[in-house]
């Protein structure tokens, strides 16, 4: 009954007990925490995690990372693509420091889960864990609390000092030797975190719905939780090491880069880089899994490595392609080899029952959905057709091979919208530039390029090739028009393509181009409007000026090309349209004979480059 004092008297007074006072500061704590987020939550029962032997090199460098507590950065950032294993290397790392008495506190964010998907519980959560390793930092949380009942209700940084940061204060203001503490602390999935549910006027069940004020706010708490980590737990003399994954989105790519305020504090490891080829870590991953099943089944020979090398390559070095092929292989009730067998030789048809892709269409839907919405609700950005341009650049590297920052001149684009284009992107596709120069789009999924081309996966995300054909097309003849002619007389006929001006370079990509674009555009019901438009304009005219400087680069073959090319749209035109493709056709004659008098002339420079490597090879 605690301190009982009873007296003869008829009053009788009862201290409450210092236990209770303890335990409702705790209480309210516990009211805001959020155990789903916790590494050995029931809510993440059976989380991804690495295999014994698979992403060995990987976490034995995050292993040997988090054991170095010499290490001047106390801050690892791991960036990857969707899908690329983040949070099974957060799961298993949790569970190797919990087993080595070094786990202080984890924290696994997830879109999907409204009681771990914002910022709101992250310091609460990591204070309670805190708060198990020893009872008087318990007693200090309990006590800060107390003196702040709405510290839950302040900004992040405010919540850490109270939370975090002043118990430690006072464990060394009693002597206590806080290096023997717990010290990891593991944050995953950083860009899961949304913005705070009270502050957005149209909630909505829908993941996937993002206007530009719910990215910006989700924006602004990420770089708040990053803001207060640094300032919290990086400034302070702490004996934490953080530990912390995310999808390269906007807010930690730019904490991280030159300039950026994580960039010289923080070890940044990079999961999609090269260095990690994690193929025979999913080579591994499913031959003990497809054994497994054989055990089960009793048929071992049910699979052959055959099999699993297609898989593999399929993956494109991705975990999560391998992890839903053998979720939907190993399910209950159905045969895994006639499972494996729709898998491997799967091609979408209308009425197929099969949807072996299912999760991974629901991972990429979710990701190009939100990043379609938020792109289009920038005011600068309005009237644009995100699915349209990003499908022109996401198709470049086979439709047309051009440059992209070509590629956006050529689209009548700003300079450098290609970034913009794609800052949502980043866990899926990167701009890279290649030796050449050219700058490309290059995806970490192939299994993503699949589903983007497929319109049974797509679905309302779907663009077609020919569309994207249809576009530049139109695109090539708007700028052929508008273009001047005189730039192109004042350069040097010798001029190498990497040296020329974007605007000219630009115009001989339309030149060369437009007859592909306007052949396979036609099974997009290719306006022919524009056509007849560009033929009011004297675009074919200007196209016959522009057209020797253009050929200049070309090869043997490529004339025949071009022509046969817009052939083909002559004839499409001639039941339609007769009068433009009969002036069209005018042109097409001339070229043909320029043609021919092009290979006369490439066949007497031909024969003139070896007279003069004889007479070079003779001379010694």
């Amino acid at each position: 009954m605690g301190n009982l004092q009873y007296f003869d008297a008829t009053n009788v007074i009862v201290h409450p007990p210092v236990e209770s006072q303890v335990n409702a500061g705790w209480e309210l704590l516990l009211k805001n925490i959020s155990p789903n987020a916790l590494h050995n939550s029931s809510a993440r029962y059976d989380a991804p995690k690495c295999d014994e032997d698979t992403r060995v090199e990987v976490t034995r460098e995050l292993t040997d990372w988090i054991k170095d507590r010499d290490s001047p950065q106390r801050l690892l950032c791991m960036t990857g693509a969707a899908g690329s294993g983040k949070s099974a290397l957060q799961q298993t790392i949790a569970e190797r420091s919990f087993e080595s008495d070094t786990l202080a506190a984890a924290f696994f964010f997830s879109s999907t889960d409204s009681t771990r998907n914002t910022a709101s519980p992250v310091v609460a959560t990591i204070a309670y864990q805190l708060g198990l390793k020893h009872p008087l930092f318990q007693s200090s949380i309990v006590a800060a609390v107390k003196r702040n009942p709405l510290i839950f209700s302040q900004s992040l940084q405010s919540q850490m000092e109270d939370l975090i940061v002043g118990p430690f204060k006072s464990l060394r203001s009693k002597q206590i030797d806080i290096g023997t503490f717990p010290y990891a602390i593991l944050i995953d999935g950083l860009d899961e975190c949304k913005g705070e549910p009270d502050d957005i006027t149209d909630v909505t069940a829908d993941p996937t719905h993002v206007d530009a004020d719910d990215r910006h706010r989700a924006e602004d708490r990420q770089e708040e939780l990053l803001h207060a980590i640094k300032h919290c737990l990086l400034d302070s003399n702490l004996p934490f090491r953080i530990f912390l994954s995310s999808r390269p989105e906007l807010v930690i790519r730019t904490a991280l880069a030159p300039g950026g305020y994580l960039r010289e504090v923080a070890y940044h490891l990079e999961l999609s880089s090269n260095k990690y080829d994690a193929s025979g870590d999913m080579r591994r991953y499913l031959e003990r899994r497809f054994k497994d099943i054989g055990l089960r089944t009793g048929n071992p020979r049910w699979f052959n490595q055959a099999d699993i090398e297609t898989l593999v390559r399929a993956a494109s070095g991705q975990f999560i392609y391998v992890a839903t092929v053998y979720k939907y292989i190993s399910q209950r009730r159905a045969s895994p080899s006639e499972r494996l067998k729709i898998v491997l030789t799967w091609t979408p048809h209308e009425g197929l029952m099969a949807r072996p892709f299912e999760a991974l269409d629901r991972l990429y839907t979710n990701i190009l959905l939100a990043a379609k919405n938020a792109y289009e609700a920038v005011d600068t950005h309005r009237g644009r057709d995100f699915l349209l341009l990003f499908r022109v650049y996401h198709s470049n590297d086979y439709l047309t091979r051009m440059s992209a920052d070509t590629l956006s001149v050529l689209l009548g684009l700003e300079l450098g919208a290609e970034e913009s284009l794609v800052s949502d992107l980043h866990s899926l596709v990167v701009l890279e530039k290649e030796s050449s120069g050219r700058l490309h789009l290059r995806q970490y999924h192939k299994s993503y390029s699949d589903f983007l081309e497929t319109e049974t996966r797509a679905k309302d995300l779907f663009v077609s090739r020919s569309r994207v054909c249809a576009h530049l097309a139109k695109c090539c003849m708007q700028y052929i028009i508008e273009c001047p002619l005189d730039f192109v007389s004042e350069l040097p006929d010798k001029c190498p393509w990497g040296q020329l001006p974007l605007p000219e370079r630009t115009l001989i990509e339309a030149v060369n181009k437009l007859p592909y674009f306007l052949e396979i555009g036609r099974d997009f019901d290719m306006d022919e409007e524009a056509i007849v438009g560009f033929t009011h304009k004297d675009g074919w005219p200007k196209l016959n000026k522009l057209l020797p400087r253009a050929c200049r680069m070309w090869v043997p073959g490529d004339w025949e090309i071009w022509i046969a090319s817009l052939c083909l749209v002559v004839l499409r035109l001639a039941s339609r349209k007769p009068e433009v493709a009969a002036f069209i056709n005018g042109f097409v004659e001339k070229w043909v004979r320029d043609a021919e008098e092009w290979g006369r002339m490439k066949s007497k420079e031909l024969e003139d480059e070896k007279r003069l490597l004889r007479f070079l090879w003779t001379r010694g």
